[in-house]
């Protein structure tokens, strides 16, 4: 008979470590020739990026030793940061390398060294890099600059530009040669018409953020003798009210785009210079792409003989190859329900990165010819017995107003523990970041880690969410700190109402703007006993003047109002302003290098909050920045949050430090 424990007390054997082991995923997947790339987290590696290359014989290698870390801060959030080509002696690559920004260019079969294509910049945050493309016939590589031209974080400029793949420019900015005037703020990176005659792009503006409306832009592309920038830049697409997240080169010359003007991200085809536009697989009310928080995202990818593999689906997600003649749709088989936005194809094979809720992300090959899917790197292993993974529950619940709000609930499940007969769980509710983001329906062992010890989970995309469509998206227009808000009690009363958690011993978490809510969650509502805030945004006002990086600067207008218009909307909204009323005691998280959320706003919170009589901890973390990838800073802080629980809940927890709580 399996031993009876109170929920919160199990034991489990998915510790901190091993969920720390397996924080992030493969990204940024392409192809080198016949081989297969992509980027692998390493968190042990003070959480490093590594390229990895999967070689036609089937061997995995790193291409680059730590401390080579293979990621742009283009926009803060990144962008592709690495391209291949088959060159005379080998694959060539040319990567960002995090911790300098500078663009490198390496032959790793050719035994060398990794050498710079770029200077270096002291002004402001200098010259980063992003989503490049190699050009071997011209000498060089195409690709997003962002140049700081001061110290402020909006002193910054965006131009598409062209770098010598012989190293001249490694000293010298002027041998820059920039492609594109700076008539737009944002822009991502360029792509190549077949007869590499025309390049297009997309580009947007503040205030807008680009799942809010972007321009699809054609250039024509001069001979390589005559260099020079491209020619006659115009708008073919999108506008202040259509986010077009994503614009590809179909084999006949036509343009292939995902928009949003029908209410969800569709794809759809038009003539070069955006003219007969239509729509490919009309009326499903599925999103065919997602918000671009990084540029160089892809949803979807042309092949060689005019089908179209596309990431779709509504909430969860499926790879699909699409015919655009009939609009018919074939999913790839398996047990995948995430794909990410990183897809390659090479030939009639399409390459991409997926999980299930039973499995972490994984690469995975799929074959149109066959139809077979296959996982061939990165695959994923069970580390312990998956008896111990948590059952999802996908839920639609009931919030103000009757609307509906969506949820992966994950009951506390352990083989080797049962419940009291008389005892309902503790729940907490996790509120994902963004805002304008969802929460994916995979494996994560940080779900695992607390169901596994009998704490329930809810992930709620509350409304503002994305994958529902632009009307379920535009819920938080102007209500951030409202409905989300709203959205996440409601889903937590619910599972009280229903006999599912324990009313008393709920809590909310989150991360970013994520952070946010639960703490405006815990200074506005009564629902939740405790909670963990990490990275937050905090005071809405801060990020009006210069409080955080460029991209989200204006980020507040859509989310609260113009702050010319309603200042005190902002002031009301504020978790800072309202520290007053919260009495539930919480931990802070926060990285001593975060640009997005500077540590600063945790510090007011903090000041405010202290002498007030609420049991709170602060954990700052030096070399963290926005979201964490050390190994020791993702075990601190999940040890940490589970004795928040433990001493909240009620809970005894010998197998982690115990927390201290100032008051």
């Amino acid at each position: 008979m399996v031993p009876t424990g109170a929920y919160g007390s199990w034991p489990s054997p998915i510790d901190a470590s091993l969920a720390a082991s397996r924080d992030g995923r493969p990204d940024h997947i392409g192809t080198v020739g016949e081989e297969v790339w992509w980027t692998e987290p390493r968190p042990a590696e003070d959480g490093r990026r590594a390229l990895v290359r999967l070689a036609a014989d089937g061997a995995t290698t790193s291409v680059l030793p730590a401390p080579w870390n293979v990621r742009s801060r283009v926009i803060e959030y990144g962008g592709q940061p690495w391209a291949g080509a088959a060159g005379d002696n080998g694959p060539l690559v040319v990567f960002v390398h995090y911790p300098d920004q500078r663009l490198y260019a390496h032959e790793p079969d050719g035994g060398g060294e990794p050498h710079p294509l770029t200077p270096v910049s002291g002004v402001g945050g200098g010259l980063r890099w992003a989503d490049p493309v190699i050009l071997l016939d011209r000498g060089e590589v195409w690709c997003v600059l962002e140049e700081f031209t001061g110290g402020a974080p909006s002193d910054v400029r965006r131009v598409l530009a062209a770098v010598p793949l012989d190293g001249s420019a490694a000293d010298d900015r002027r041998a820059v040669r920039e492609l594109s005037d700076d008539r737009h703020h944002f822009v991502t990176g360029p792509k190549l018409s077949p007869d590499g005659r025309r390049a297009a792009w997309l580009a947007w503006d503040h205030p807008r953020m680009p799942w809010d409306g972007t321009e699809v832009v054609v250039a024509d592309v001069p001979d390589p003798a005559d260099g020079g920038p491209l020619r006659a830049a115009r708008s073919v697409a999108g506008g202040p009210d259509e986010s077009v997240a994503q614009v590809e080169w179909a084999p006949d010359g036509s343009l292939l785009l995902a928009s949003d003007s029908g209410g969800w991200w569709e794809l759809y085809r038009s003539g070069a210079e955006g003219q007969e536009r239509t729509a490919l697989c009309p009326g499903r009310e599925e999103e065919f792409a997602g918000p671009l928080w990084k540029t160089g995202l892809t949803w979807f990818r042309p092949l060689e003989s005019g089908l179209v593999a596309t990431v779709h689906g509504r909430g969860s997600t499926a790879l699909g190859i699409l015919d655009p003649e009939t609009g018919e749709i074939v999913d790839a088989a398996g047990p995948w329900t995430q794909w990410a936005a990183s897809l390659a194809v090479r030939g009639s094979r399409v390459f991409g990165i997926a999980a299930s809720p039973r499995s972490a992300c994984e690469v995975v090959e799929l074959d149109t010819c066959t139809g077979r899917a296959r996982v061939i790197g990165a695959p994923h292993d069970d580390a312990v017995d998956p008896a111990y993974y948590p059952e999802p529950q996908i839920r639609t619940f009931t919030g103000p107003d009757d609307r509906e709000i969506h949820a992966h609930v994950y009951p506390p499940h352990n083989p080797d523990r049962a419940a009291p007969d008389d005892e309902l769980p503790p729940y907490v509710v996790w509120a994902h970041g963004g805002p304008t983001s969802s929460a994916p329906l995979v494996l994560d062992l940080e779900i695992a880690y607390f169901t596994s010890r009998g704490i329930g989970v809810a992930e709620v995309n509350y409304g503002g969410s994305t994958g529902y469509g632009r009307e379920y998206r535009n819920r938080l227009r102007e209500q951030w700190g409202v409905v989300d808000v709203e959205d996440c009690a409601a889903v937590a009363t619910a599972l009280a109402a229903e006999g599912t958690a324990d009313p008393a011993r709920l809590a909310v978490r989150g991360g970013s703007a994520g952070g946010w809510t639960a703490a405006a969650s815990l200074a506005r509502t009564d629902v939740y006993a405790c909670g963990t805030i990490s990275y937050p945004v905090l005071d809405p006002e801060g990020w009006t003047d210069g409080g955080t990086h460029d991209f989200e600067s204006r980020y507040m207008e859509s989310l609260i109002g113009p702050y010319a218009e309603v200042p005190a909307r902002y002031r009301e909204r504020s978790p800072l302003r309202h520290v007053t009323t919260l009495t539930a005691p919480f931990l802070l998280l926060q990285g001593l290098d975060d640009v997005i959320c500077p540590p600063e706003q945790c510090e007011r919170f903090l000041a405010a909050i202290a002498g007030r009589g609420v049991p709170h901890a602060y954990l700052a973390f030096e070399g963290e920045g926005h979201g964490f990838r050390r190994a020791d800073t993702l075990v601190r802080a999940l040890e940490a949050e589970l004795s928040l629980y433990a001493q909240v809940f009620g809970v005894e927890r010998p197998d982690v430090p115990p927390l201290e709580l100032g008051k």
